[in-house]
Formats: C-alpha cells, sequence, structure tokens
C-alpha cells in the first residue's frame, strides 16, 4: 500500500485524492451548501459507486438513462446487476406490461460526477429475455461473434459529424438571426470569430471523451459554420459502436450544460450546404496485410452489390444529403475512387501507395445507429 492510500485515493473512505490531510477535518466540518456548484462536487463515499445506465430508446436514435448507487466493486460490466424501467414511457413498451430490463454491456468513467463513478452502455430486453426491436446491439453481436467475423479483427473509424442549434431560435449556432453567413468556404478546420462557433462544447466533449476512456481521435471544424467532427476509432468490433453510442452521450449531456441543441440530421439547413454524416473506415486483417488492396477492392465488389440493402439502414433521411453535391455520391448510384470525396466509398491514396489498408464508407448518416451500420458492412 502507498503512503498516502490505494491508488491515489486517500484511505478515509471518501472519493478524495491521497495526500489531503484537510478532509477529513472537511468532511466533520461540513456545514452545508451555499449552492448548486457546491453540491456537485461533495465528495461521495468511496465504497459507493454511481452508475448512469444508457439505453437507446423508441425511436432508435435517442437516448436514456438513469443512475443507481452500487455498494461492490465493479471491474467491467459483467459486475453489474440487470435493471429494469417503464417501457412505456419511452416507446418500448405496451402500458399494461410496461417493464423492459436494462443488461449492462461495456463501461466508462463518468466525466461528469468524476472520480470512481461510472456510464453503462446497455441494451434492452422484455421480461422473458428476448431482444426488443430497438435492440439493434444483439443481432450486431452475433454478427460479430461469428468466427469468420472475429478472426479477421476488424477495425472501425467513424467520423462523427453534427451541427450545433441555438436553443431558442432552432438556429444554427452564430448565424445570423433569420438570416445566413457567407457561403462555405473559410469554415472548414477554421479559427477565429465570425469563422468557428461551438468551439467550447466540442473542446469539452474531445477532454470528456478522453477521461471517459474512449477511443476519440481527433476532432475539426466542418464545411458549414457551426458543424464539427470527431472520430471515434480504431476500435475492434462492437466496442466501436459502443463507444460512438457513449460518445453521443456525452455530446448530448454537454450541449444540455451548455443550453445548445444537439443535432444529427443529415442536413440540418437546406439547400447549398453541406450535409452532416458519419463516414465509417473499415479494415479486416487481411487489407491491412501485404496484398490488401486487392481484398479491398473485392469487399468493395461485395457493397456495390448490396447497395439498396445498406443504404436502407445508413440513416433516416439520408436522401436529402446523398444528392451527388457537398462531397456526397448520388443516392440512386453506387461508385468508388481513390480520393474521391464525391464517392460512395473512397479508397486514400497511402492505401493504394501501399498496397494495403483501409477503405471508407462515406454513404451513412449522421443519425445512423453505429451497432447497424457496423455489423452490416461486416457481414457483407
Amino acid at each position: 500500500m502507498a503512503p498516502n492510500g490505494i491508488n491515489g485515493y486517500a484511505t478515509n473512505g471518501f472519493d478524495e485524492p491521497a495526500g489531503n490531510t484537510t478532509t477529513t477535518t472537511m468532511m466533520s466540518s461540513y456545514t452545508g451548501a451555499q449552492c448548486i456548484d457546491d453540491l456537485l462536487r461533495m465528495p461521495t463515499p468511496k465504497d459507493t459507486t454511481i452508475v448512469e445506465y444508457i439505453w437507446i430508446d423508441g425511436t432508435m436514435e435517442g437516448l436514456r438513462s438513469k443512475a443507481r448507487s452500487v455498494t461492490k466493486p465493479v471491474k467491467s460490466a459483467a459486475d453489474l446487476s440487470k435493471w429494469n424501467f417503464d417501457g412505456s414511457s419511452t416507446g418500448q413498451a405496451a402500458g399494461d406490461d410496461s417493464e423492459v430490463i436494462l443488461v449492462p454491456r461495456a463501461t466508462f468513467k463518468d466525466p461528469f460526477r468524476g472520480g470512481h463513478h461510472l456510464l453503462c452502455m446497455c441494451d434492452c430486453y422484455d421480461p422473458m429475455g428476448n431482444a426488443l426491436v430497438s435492440n439493434s446491439r444483439a443481432k450486431a453481436a452475433e454478427i460479430f461473434s461469428n468466427a469468420k467475423v472475429a478472426g479477421q479483427v476488424p477495425w472501425y473509424g467513424i467520423e462523427q459529424e453534427y451541427a450545433l442549434l441555438d436553443a431558442s431560435t432552432n438556429w444554427p449556432l452564430g448565424w445570423p438571426k433569420k438570416g445566413f453567413p457567407g457561403p462555405q468556404g473559410p469554415y472548414y478546420c477554421a479559427i477565429g470569430a465570425g469563422k468557428i462557433s461551438g468551439r467550447d462544447v466540442c473542446d469539452a466533449h474531445y477532454k470528456a471523451c478522453l477521461y471517459a476512456g474512449l477511443q476519440i481521435s481527433g476532432t475539426n471544424g466542418e464545411v458549414m459554420p457551426s458543424q464539427w467532427e470527431y472520430q471515434v476509432g480504431p476500435c475492434e468490433g462492437i466496442s466501436s459502436a459502443d463507444q460512438m453510442w457513449i460518445s453521443r452521450y456525452i455530446l448530448e449531456r454537454i450541449c444540455e450544460l451548455a443550453n445548445v441543441k444537439l443535432s444529427l440530421d443529415p442536413k440540418p439547413i437546406p439547400g447549398d450546404w453541406n450535409g452532416s454524416g458519419a463516414h465509417v473506415n473499415y479494415s479486416t486483417k487481411d487489407m491491412r496485410a501485404d496484398g490488401g488492396y486487392e481484398v479491398i477492392k473485392s469487399a468493395i465488389a461485395k457493397l456495390a452489390k448490396r447497395h439498396d440493402h445498406h443504404i436502407k439502414a445508413y440513416g433516416e433521411g439520408n436522401e436529402r444529403r446523398l444528392t451527388g453535391a457537398h462531397e456526397t455520391a448520388s443516392i440512386d448510384a453506387f461508385s468508388w475512387g481513390v480520393a474521391n470525396r464525391g464517392a460512395s466509398v473512397r479508397v486514400g491514396r497511402e492505401t493504394e501507395a501501399d498496397g494495403k489498408g483501409y477503405m471508407e464508407d462515406r454513404r451513412p448518416a449522421s443519425n445512423m445507429d453505429p451497432y447497424v451500420v457496423t455489423s452490416l458492412i461486416a457481414e457483407t
């Protein structure tokens, strides 16, 4: 045992950094809070973990959550018990038989409560153990557990685009009231007032995801002003979708704190403005090995044959985005190319030069279900 406690925590039973000799005095002399912030910063017992159970609701796009106290050690989701909720209030059950069972699947550090508290991604079942219609994770888990799929060690990197809206007007953050900014061009990866809005939300989200333990790999301002992107990956198999859903949860919570609305609409503003996508970068063990470029081209040919099937699963409202303009391919025809951002699937110059690497499916919309899309690509 370290002199100042276990794993950096004091041994006074509360979630305070070790070495703080005033902690015990503070706890015994605590007389009450003067404001909400005081209460939010109040230390909690070290033997109690607050776990936020998170699940996809009946819309299959929205997230819900609720918290519970756990008084035993939690090393993974396997240490957490099942829970339940009123499915009639989330569009997932009838009122006369409303109980839905939450099954914990993946845990992450909680950037909002801090300390040893956790976020937990769950999926939903009826009391008989049957996966709900809204439970896309169950089918994805079946696909990723297939020996042929698992043996290829599929990697994903998802580029999540989103727009930030003024909460009172539902108009993009930083845009003139009831008006439009100048044409697209100066805003992509830009700096400076009048070009960028919402950077505080973007940076807060980036750091919160890192704290949570997500494999977030970058972020940038996008082509439309008030539009941003972040990337999660590379992640293996179903972990990619677990992490993407948790990253969306964290982003929605940060927007709540900032009183800003998050939009995952594929075409948040009609007209000569870029839409929002969720491009999926994908590779397998064979694609990453020498000669992998031929494997990539073979995989692209398979995607072409199932284009319509994929489009139906790639997000609602995607037809407003995939028009053949604004760095998209037409929704009606499959195409691919090297370094071509107007294609359905893009292969990078480096992959072509190296003869191995990955491909990017540019068709998925920003509101796509990561469980559906990642597993469908692997299945195809």
